[in-house]
């Protein structure tokens, strides 16, 4: 099985579940995270540039794409134990993680869980750094959410609804375009949902990390555990998912953080200029070291606790105008 990009999907299955992914190149490896709703192909733009010099590890998360989608283990926790057990049967030790969205919480619990495998983290328009999330997201918990998209995505219904987005994807401009950027990547999201058994699993997959407020699943109270590892965000300017102004709770998270905000950007800047996002992520690898653990002093970390937030979110510089964006 090839994917649209002529990437081949293998497949593996792990504790009784098919885990699909795609593997290219050589060298250094890269774990891609997709987010809420999509699967590998939203890497697909950066993918072959990449390659070139890593070794690109993308998988569909369990419940999307083509892996399984059983009644199972949805949480940020289950999520990185299948990662490092997907990991482990590649033969590959330690990666950089780079994830999307749900997938940057994804990533974030894979360094908490296994440092000693993170070599370095960049998190993308991710989830974990604030409760702000568009409205519709918190929709999916709603309890008439699921037999509703039922109806939505029937044969017609959503044919009628993917050519809209898809329209006003394809001819928003001026003021405007800031809000229908991303509509084509959320007709792909729509699309997916006609199977009922995605539907499922992302209704799981919500309800572990949003309530009706908003997130509630945050790294903030260990991310002095995350100290030893070079971090960096990406975010796009025109983000409706989620704000841009989470990329300035970023700091609190890694003394020396690099944050890149790229204009002319929403919630997927790795699509909107994959040139610049494959450049920022090969100039990060290239100018840090990867971490190295240490249990010794991962377990000062542990009990001299967290440090100040307010000396941590000093140490890095974040554009003002995120505040108000």
């Amino acid at each position: 099985m090839t994917d649209r990009s002529g990437h081949e999907v293998q497949f593996f299955t792990l504790h009784g579940k098919k885990r699909a992914f795609i593997k290219a190149g050589s060298g250094p490896a890269l774990l891609l995270l997709h987010g809420l709703g999509c699967d590998h192909t939203t890497w697909l733009p950066v993918v072959d540039e990449l390659a070139k010099k890593y070794t690109v590890i993308a998988p569909d998360l369990l419940g999307h794409g083509v892996s399984d989608k059983p009644r199972a283990d949805y949480t940020l926790g289950g999520y990185a134990n299948g990662m490092r057990d997907l990991l482990t049967v590649l033969g590959i030790d330690k990666v950089t993680v780079v994830g999307h969205s749900f997938g940057g919480g994804v990533a974030m619990q894979f360094g908490y869980q296994f440092p000693e495998r993170t070599q370095r983290m960049m998190l993308v328009a991710t989830g974990g750094l604030g409760p702000e999330v568009t409205p519709l997201i918190k929709l999916i918990q709603a309890p008439g959410w699921f037999p509703v998209m039922g109806v939505l995505t029937l044969p017609g219904i959503r044919h009628l609804e993917t050519f809209a987005l898809r329209s006003a994807a394809a001819h928003g401009a001026g003021p405007v375009r800031k809000y229908t950027r991303d509509l084509a990547e959320a007709a792909d999201i729509l699309e997916s949902w006609k199977d009922r058994r995605t539907r499922f699993a992302i209704r799981h997959l919500v309800r572990a990390v949003i309530d009706w407020r908003g997130q509630i699943v945050t790294m903030s109270d260990r991310a002095y555990l995350t100290e030893a590892i070079p971090m960096a965000v990406v975010w796009g300017r025109d983000d409706q998912v989620i704000p841009v102004r989470h990329a300035s709770n970023a700091a609190a998270l890694a003394p020396e953080m690099r944050v890149e905000v790229l204009a002319d950007a929403g919630h997927f800047p790795h699509k909107d200029h994959p040139d610049e996002f494959a450049r920022i992520l090969d100039d990060f690898i290239a100018t840090t070291e990867p971490a190295t653990y240490n249990r010794a002093r991962f377990r000062r970390m542990l009990k001299s606790g967290m440090s100040s937030p307010a000396t941590a979110l000093a140490t890095v510089e974040v554009d003002p105008a995120l505040t108000t964006a």
